[in-house]
Protein backbone atom coordinates (compact mmCIF):
# COMPACT_ATOMS: atom_id res chain seq x y z
CA UNK A 1 0.00 0.00 0.00
CA UNK A 2 1.52 3.85 -0.85
CA UNK A 3 1.30 6.45 1.04
CA UNK A 4 1.72 10.81 0.52
CA UNK A 5 2.76 12.40 3.50
CA UNK A 6 2.53 15.99 2.73
CA UNK A 7 3.89 17.99 5.96
CA UNK A 8 6.07 20.86 5.71
CA UNK A 9 7.75 19.79 9.10
CA UNK A 10 10.76 17.74 8.51
CA UNK A 11 10.72 16.53 11.73
CA UNK A 12 7.12 15.07 11.70
CA UNK A 13 7.29 13.93 7.94
CA UNK A 14 10.14 12.20 8.76
CA UNK A 15 8.28 10.56 11.89
CA UNK A 16 5.45 9.69 10.21
CA UNK A 17 7.09 8.00 7.27
CA UNK A 18 9.52 5.90 9.22
CA UNK A 19 6.89 4.76 11.50
CA UNK A 20 4.57 3.53 8.15
CA UNK A 21 7.44 2.08 6.16
CA UNK A 22 7.87 -0.19 10.19
CA UNK A 23 4.22 -1.34 9.19
CA UNK A 24 5.57 -2.24 5.43
CA UNK A 25 3.70 0.91 4.41
CA UNK A 26 5.27 2.35 0.84
CA UNK A 27 5.66 6.42 1.68
CA UNK A 28 6.18 9.31 -0.62
CA UNK A 29 7.09 12.61 1.36
CA UNK A 30 5.83 16.42 -0.04
CA UNK A 31 6.38 19.17 1.93
CA UNK A 32 4.19 22.16 0.59
CA UNK A 33 0.78 21.89 -1.22
CA UNK A 34 1.76 22.54 -4.90
CA UNK A 35 4.14 19.56 -4.69
CA UNK A 36 1.24 17.48 -2.70
CA UNK A 37 -1.50 18.27 -5.08
CA UNK A 38 1.21 17.54 -8.40
CA UNK A 39 2.24 14.41 -6.55
CA UNK A 40 -1.53 13.37 -5.65
CA UNK A 41 -2.83 13.73 -9.15
CA UNK A 42 -0.19 11.95 -11.01
CA UNK A 43 0.02 8.69 -8.65
CA UNK A 44 -2.51 6.39 -7.83
CA UNK A 45 -2.05 6.42 -3.94
CA UNK A 46 -3.98 3.98 -1.72
CA UNK A 47 -4.01 7.29 1.14
CA UNK A 48 -3.02 10.50 1.33
CA UNK A 49 -2.03 12.44 4.90
CA UNK A 50 -2.35 16.11 4.40
CA UNK A 51 -1.60 18.66 6.74
CA UNK A 52 -3.27 21.39 6.93
CA UNK A 53 -1.30 24.57 7.07
CA UNK A 54 1.44 24.36 4.42
CA UNK A 55 3.37 26.87 2.39
CA UNK A 56 3.28 27.73 -1.80
CA UNK A 57 -0.67 26.13 -0.96
CA UNK A 58 -2.87 24.94 2.13
CA UNK A 59 -3.64 21.56 2.61
CA UNK A 60 -7.84 22.39 2.01
CA UNK A 61 -7.16 24.06 -1.18
CA UNK A 62 -5.12 21.08 -2.08
CA UNK A 63 -7.98 18.52 -1.16
CA UNK A 64 -10.51 20.86 -3.13
CA UNK A 65 -8.51 20.60 -6.05
CA UNK A 66 -7.41 17.25 -5.88
CA UNK A 67 -11.41 16.09 -5.87
CA UNK A 68 -12.51 18.85 -8.28
CA UNK A 69 -9.65 16.53 -10.82
CA UNK A 70 -11.48 13.57 -9.90
CA UNK A 71 -9.06 11.91 -7.41
CA UNK A 72 -11.36 9.72 -5.05
CA UNK A 73 -8.20 8.67 -2.97
CA UNK A 74 -9.07 9.14 0.60
CA UNK A 75 -7.41 11.72 2.65
CA UNK A 76 -6.28 11.91 6.14
CA UNK A 77 -6.11 15.70 7.98
CA UNK A 78 -3.76 16.70 10.09
CA UNK A 79 -4.38 19.81 11.90
CA UNK A 80 -2.86 21.90 14.94
CA UNK A 81 -6.45 23.17 14.84
CA UNK A 82 -9.15 21.65 17.08
CA UNK A 83 -12.41 24.06 16.55
CA UNK A 84 -15.34 22.71 15.40
CA UNK A 85 -15.35 25.43 12.11
CA UNK A 86 -11.81 23.84 11.24
CA UNK A 87 -12.93 20.33 11.01
CA UNK A 88 -16.05 20.92 9.61
CA UNK A 89 -13.77 22.90 6.41
CA UNK A 90 -11.33 20.24 6.35
CA UNK A 91 -15.04 17.40 5.36
CA UNK A 92 -16.39 19.91 3.18
CA UNK A 93 -13.34 20.45 1.66
CA UNK A 94 -13.09 16.31 0.77
CA UNK A 95 -11.05 15.42 3.24
CA UNK A 96 -12.18 11.56 4.81
CA UNK A 97 -11.68 11.99 8.12
CA UNK A 98 -9.03 14.35 10.70
CA UNK A 99 -6.04 14.16 13.56
CA UNK A 100 -5.66 17.33 15.88
CA UNK A 101 -1.88 17.57 16.55
CA UNK A 102 0.26 16.42 18.68
CA UNK A 103 -0.75 12.94 18.55
CA UNK A 104 0.02 9.42 18.78
CA UNK A 105 1.48 7.34 16.22
CA UNK A 106 -0.49 4.93 17.44
CA UNK A 107 -3.71 6.73 17.07
CA UNK A 108 -2.72 7.82 13.72
CA UNK A 109 -1.87 4.13 12.46
CA UNK A 110 -5.40 3.07 13.13
CA UNK A 111 -6.93 6.17 11.45
CA UNK A 112 -4.91 4.94 8.56
CA UNK A 113 -5.94 1.41 8.67
CA UNK A 114 -9.72 2.76 9.01
CA UNK A 115 -9.67 4.74 5.69
CA UNK A 116 -7.71 1.85 4.14
CA UNK A 117 -10.51 -0.64 5.00
CA UNK A 118 -13.52 1.80 4.68
CA UNK A 119 -12.96 1.22 0.75
CA UNK A 120 -11.24 -2.75 0.34
CA UNK A 121 -12.78 -5.85 -0.14
CA UNK A 122 -12.14 -7.05 3.63
CA UNK A 123 -14.22 -8.56 6.23
CA UNK A 124 -13.52 -6.71 9.18
CA UNK A 125 -9.90 -6.17 9.54
CA UNK A 126 -9.29 -9.30 7.19
CA UNK A 127 -8.88 -9.38 3.59
CA UNK A 128 -10.52 -12.79 1.53
CA UNK A 129 -9.57 -14.18 -1.60
CA UNK A 130 -10.65 -17.61 -2.38
CA UNK A 131 -9.29 -19.74 0.53
CA UNK A 132 -6.58 -17.05 0.98
CA UNK A 133 -7.20 -14.71 4.60
CA UNK A 134 -4.42 -11.81 5.18
CA UNK A 135 -4.74 -10.11 8.49
CA UNK A 136 -3.67 -6.24 7.79
CA UNK A 137 -3.04 -6.04 11.39
CA UNK A 138 -1.13 -8.27 12.99
CA UNK A 139 0.77 -9.04 9.09
CA UNK A 140 -0.52 -12.98 9.20
CA UNK A 141 -1.69 -14.72 6.06
CA UNK A 142 -3.17 -18.17 5.93
CA UNK A 143 -4.31 -20.40 2.81
CA UNK A 144 -7.03 -23.08 4.07
CA UNK A 145 -5.77 -23.62 7.55
CA UNK A 146 -1.89 -22.89 6.77
CA UNK A 147 -0.12 -20.21 8.35
CA UNK A 148 2.32 -18.88 5.59
CA UNK A 149 5.53 -16.90 6.56
CA UNK A 150 6.39 -14.20 4.08
CA UNK A 151 8.89 -11.25 4.40
CA UNK A 152 7.90 -8.04 4.96
CA UNK A 153 7.98 -7.32 0.96
CA UNK A 154 5.76 -10.86 -0.05
CA UNK A 155 3.30 -9.58 2.39
CA UNK A 156 3.08 -5.99 1.16
CA UNK A 157 2.73 -7.67 -2.44
CA UNK A 158 0.34 -10.10 -1.52
CA UNK A 159 -2.11 -7.75 -0.16
CA UNK A 160 -1.70 -5.61 -3.10
CA UNK A 161 -2.79 -8.42 -5.21
CA UNK A 162 -5.54 -9.22 -3.22
CA UNK A 163 -6.69 -5.74 -2.42
CA UNK A 164 -7.19 -5.98 -6.63
CA UNK A 165 -8.61 -9.18 -7.54
CA UNK A 166 -9.15 -10.39 -10.73
CA UNK A 167 -7.45 -7.20 -12.21
CA UNK A 168 -4.37 -7.19 -14.17
CA UNK A 169 -1.85 -5.57 -12.14
CA UNK A 170 1.15 -4.61 -14.94
CA UNK A 171 4.71 -4.00 -13.39
CA UNK A 172 4.35 -0.49 -13.51
CA UNK A 173 1.67 -0.58 -11.11
CA UNK A 174 3.12 -3.12 -8.83
CA UNK A 175 6.10 -1.20 -8.52
CA UNK A 176 3.81 2.10 -7.73
CA UNK A 177 2.71 0.35 -5.03
CA UNK A 178 5.03 -1.84 -3.12
CA UNK A 179 8.23 0.18 -4.43
CA UNK A 180 9.24 3.54 -3.93
CA UNK A 181 9.56 5.84 -6.61
CA UNK A 182 13.94 5.10 -6.44
CA UNK A 183 12.74 1.97 -7.87
CA UNK A 184 14.50 0.82 -10.83
CA UNK A 185 12.71 -0.46 -13.69
CA UNK A 186 15.47 -2.15 -15.76
CA UNK A 187 15.45 -5.10 -12.89
CA UNK A 188 13.54 -7.98 -12.84
CA UNK A 189 13.01 -7.86 -9.06
CA UNK A 190 9.29 -7.96 -9.30
CA UNK A 191 9.22 -11.12 -11.23
CA UNK A 192 11.70 -12.08 -8.28
CA UNK A 193 9.37 -11.58 -5.78
CA UNK A 194 6.02 -13.16 -7.64
CA UNK A 195 8.25 -16.44 -7.88
CA UNK A 196 8.84 -16.27 -4.06
CA UNK A 197 5.12 -15.70 -3.05
CA UNK A 198 4.15 -18.44 -5.88
CA UNK A 199 6.36 -20.75 -3.92
CA UNK A 200 4.96 -20.62 -0.61
CA UNK A 201 1.15 -19.30 -1.65
CA UNK A 202 0.84 -21.75 -4.81
CA UNK A 203 3.24 -24.76 -4.51
CA UNK A 204 1.26 -27.31 -2.31
CA UNK A 205 -1.91 -26.35 -3.43
CA UNK A 206 -3.80 -28.06 -6.47
CA UNK A 207 -5.54 -24.19 -7.21
CA UNK A 208 -3.36 -22.03 -8.09
CA UNK A 209 -4.36 -18.33 -7.35
CA UNK A 210 -1.13 -16.13 -8.70
CA UNK A 211 -0.84 -15.99 -12.62
CA UNK A 212 0.90 -14.12 -15.17
CA UNK A 213 -0.14 -12.53 -18.29
CA UNK A 214 2.15 -12.71 -20.51
CA UNK A 215 4.11 -9.56 -21.16
CA UNK A 216 1.52 -7.33 -19.35
CA UNK A 217 2.13 -8.29 -15.43
CA UNK A 218 0.16 -10.77 -13.10
CA UNK A 219 -3.55 -12.04 -11.96
CA UNK A 220 -5.19 -12.84 -8.87
CA UNK A 221 -7.72 -15.24 -10.11
CA UNK A 222 -9.15 -18.65 -9.26
CA UNK A 223 -8.03 -20.74 -12.41
CA UNK A 224 -11.53 -21.60 -14.59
Amino acid sequence: MRILVVEDEKKVASFIKRGLEEENFVVDVAYDGEEGLQMGEATPYDLILMDLMLPKMDGLTAIKQLREKGVATPVLCLTAKDTVEDIVSGLDSGSDDYLTKPFAFAELLARVRALLRRGSQDRGAEIYFADLRLDPVGHKVWRGNKEIELTAKEYALLEYLMRNPNQILTRTMIAEHVWDYTFDSFTNIIDVYVNYLRKKVDKDFSKKLIHTVRGVGYVLKEEE
